[in-house]
């Protein structure tokens, strides 16, 4: 894994992992709650990974307000990954993070910057690495 890319390999693509995230994984909220993750760590034999999804609503906005903010929590998790990545590989665990809106929307948050979001994004990370 790139230290700072974001490759096929680290996302999360399948229906049934997503489901199995929302059913038995963990919840954070971010302390301004705008952002919701849920993640799910399990023990590995293999090589760790760390996979992450970005999931939107569609009540949230217009299409490109939403696929805005989709590539904007993707650019904060790719800037902070790193920590995540080291612990996950010291600690020999998979984990799968799928991090949503919780209370952005494009009502409040019209002209939304990464500024808006990477704060709770890198909240979010450390918060899941004391839990590991």
């Amino acid at each position: 894994m790139k230290k700072y890319g974001l490759s096929a390999k680290e996302k999360i693509k399948n229906q049934k992992d997503l489901n199995k995230l929302h059913q038995s994984g963990k919840s954070i909220l971010s302390s301004d709650k705008k952002i919701k993750a849920n993640f799910f760590v399990e023990k590995t034999t293999h090589q760790p990974k760390v996979k992450f999804a970005v999931t939107v609503s569609k009540r949230l906005g217009s299409a490109v307000w939403r696929n805005r903010l989709k590539r904007l929590f993707r650019e904060a998790y790719r800037l902070n990954k790193s920590a995540l990545i080291e612990k996950s590989m010291n600690n020999n665990k998979d984990i799968k993070i799928a991090m949503s809106s919780y209370k952005l929307n494009q009502k409040i948050y019209r002209r939304l910057g990464l500024l808006d979001v990477e704060p709770g994004i890198s909240e979010i990370i450390n918060n899941i690495c004391r839990q590991i």
